[in-house]
C-alpha cells in the first residue's frame, strides 16, 4: 500500500510518502529523491515513510534565520511523527540527513527504537573535507579520476544557469565519486527535487562542520547501523569510522565493498540482507 501527504510545519508543506507495512522507517529528506533508491522487496518488508524536510520544501512565506537551523528541522521531523500517530520509529538518514537522524535521536529518545546512518563522515569539517579529496587524489584509478575532471569543469555553467539547483548540480557533476560502477542515467534520480538553498547551504556548510557523529553517539542508547561504500569518495575513507568499534557495543558498522555513495541503489541484495539482519534483531 503506497500513500502520499503533506505535512503543514511552520509554513512549510512536507510532502510524505509511505511505502509498505510493518515496523516504521522514517527517512529524513527528500520525499522524492529517496524512494528511488530502495528495492522494491525491502520496501514491502518494513513501513518507509520517505519525508521532505524543510530544505526540500518551498515556502509559503518570507525566510527567517530560525529557519535555517538544525533544531527547526528537527521540530519538522517530530510534528511528521505526531501528525502521522507514529509511537516510535527507527530513524534513518543518508549522507548529510545522517547529522538530523542522530540528532533527532538524542532530542526525542523516547520515540526512536533504532538509528540508521548511511554514507556520511563523522564531521563536515572543512579539514576532513580536504582529508576526503586526498584520499580520492591518492587512491581512486586514473580513470575515475579523468572521469571527475570530465565532469566537474561542467558545474560552474550548472550553477551559473541553474543556481537555485545548485546542491543537485554539485551531486550530478561529482558522480565519479559517488558510484561504484559508472550508472549513465544517474541524474533522473535527481528530477523533481526542489532544493531550498539558504536552509541547505546554512546546514551543510555550517552546522554539520561543527558535529561529530562519533562523540555524538555517546548519548544514544539505542542499536544503530552505520552503512558505509568503499569506494563513498565523497565522504571517504571509512576508516574516520574506526573509532566505533571499541567505543559503542550498541553500533553496527558494516561496509559494501563494491559501492559508492548510494549502496542500497548499487548492491540491493547485499543492503536489503544486512539491513534487514539488523532490522529483525
Amino acid at each position: 500500500m503506497e500513500r502520499t501527504g503533506i505535512c503543514h510545519s511552520d509554513g512549510f508543506d512536507l510532502s510524505y510518502r509511505i511505502e509498505g507495512e510493518g515496523a516504521p522507517i522514517l527517512v529524513i529528506g527528500s520525499a522524492v529523491y529517496y524512494p528511488r533508491l530502495f528495492s522494491s522487496d525491502i520496501k514491502q518488508k518494513y513501513q518507509w515513510i520517505f519525508a521532505d524536510h524543510r530544505g526540500f520544501a518551498k515556502p509559503k512565506r518570507e525566510l527567517r534565520t530560525e529557519d535555517l537551523r538544525l533544531e527547526a528541522v528537527l521540530a519538522d521531523i517530530e510534528r511528521l511523527r505526531t501528525s502521522l500517530q507514529l509511537e516510535d520509529v527507527v530513524i534513518l538518514g543518508h549522507s548529510g540527513h545522517a547529522f538530523m537522524a542522530l540528532e533527532y535521536a538524542r532530542t526525542y529518545p523516547e520515540h526512536v527504537r533504532k538509528v540508521a546512518l548511511f554514507n556520511t563522515a563523522p564531521d563536515n569539517s572543512e579539514a576532513r573535507q580536504r582529508k576526503s579529496e586526498s584520499f580520492f587524489m591518492e587512491t581512486a584509478s586514473l580513470e575515475r579520476k579523468k572521469r571527475f575532471e570530465k565532469d566537474i569543469v561542467n558545474l560552474p555553467l550548472d550553477i551559473k544557469k541553474d543556481p537555485e539547483r545548485r546542491f543537485v548540480h554539485m551531486c550530478i557533476r561529482a558522480e565519479a565519486k559517488s558510484f561504484y560502477q559508472e550508472r549513465p542515467h544517474a541524474a533522473a534520480l535527481w528530477d523533481g527535487v526542489f532544493t531550498n538553498m539558504p536552509i541547505i547551504d546554512e546546514l551543510w556548510g555550517h552546522t554539520f562542520a561543527q558535529l561529530d557523529l562519533i562523540q555524538r553517539l555517546a548519548d544514544v542508547q539505542v542499536p544503530v547501523y552505520i552503512g558505509l561504500g568503499r569506494y563513498d569518495y565523497l565522504v571517504a575513507p571509512v576508516t574516520l569510522w574506526d573509532a566505533v568499534a571499541g567505543l559503542y557495543p550498541h553500533v553496527e558498522k558494516v561496509i559494501f565493498e563494491k559501492s559508492g555513495h548510494q549502496p542500497m541503489l548499487e548492491e540491493p541484495q547485499a543492503f536489503d540482507q544486512s539491513f534487514s539482519k539488523w532490522m529483525d534483531k
